[in-house]
């Protein structure tokens, strides 16, 4: 039964992580000018909509916004172990051919997601440069990936999990440590 650590982050720690962020993008963007955030679903979508907004507030422009449903390229799921993804929406209502697309995440672990994530992008086609952005990194990386922007690098233990909680999903903004 897994057991509650810490809370590793309230959620003015988690603003002030966003916005952060933000001037971070804008800054190794040169602005918002072809600047595009795609949120992995689920939570990295109210987190892409939440920098997006602080983008907007900082630049006085809007930042377009879409959300990406990774199940069909995730590659731990197997038609021969019986798994049955359930396919949510992905909408990313713009072009990302030629646009600095940032893939939004909450947390990353082993880099599978954000490699899954890549590869479903390419499949709407060639954007100019993807960066990654995670609120927390907790390590123990599997591939070559590392996320550009980071909120918070946490080390874990594989014995310990993450949890990012967000007003859209669980009623309230935290990230919190549990003991597995």
């Amino acid at each position: 039964m897994p057991k509650l650590k810490a809370t590793l982050m309230d959620e003015a720690a988690v603003d002030r992580a966003l916005t952060r962020i933000a001037h971070e993008m804008l800054e190794k963007n040169g602005g918002c000018d072809g600047l595009c955030l795609v949120g992995i679903r689920r939570r990295g979508e109210p987190l892409a909509q939440r920098i997006a907004q602080k983008i907007e507030q900082i630049e006085g422009k809007p930042v377009p916004v879409g959300v990406l449903d990774i199940t069909l390229y995730r590659d731990d799921l197997s038609p021969a172990s019986g798994d049955m993804p359930k396919v949510n929406a992905t909408r990313v209502p713009f072009s990302v051919v030629g646009q600095k697309v940032v893939l939004v995440d909450d947390v990353i672990f082993t880099g599978r997601t954000a490699r899954a994530a890549i590869d479903a992008l390419f499949q709407m086609g060639r954007p100019a440069k993807i960066q990654l952005a995670v609120l927390v990194d907790r390590g123990h990386r599997e591939l070559p990936i590392r996320a550009d922007f980071v909120g918070k690098n946490v080390p874990t233990s594989r014995s310990e999990m993450i949890a990012v909680k967000v007003p859209q999903i669980d009623n309230e903004t935290a990230v919190e440590i549990w003991t597995l």
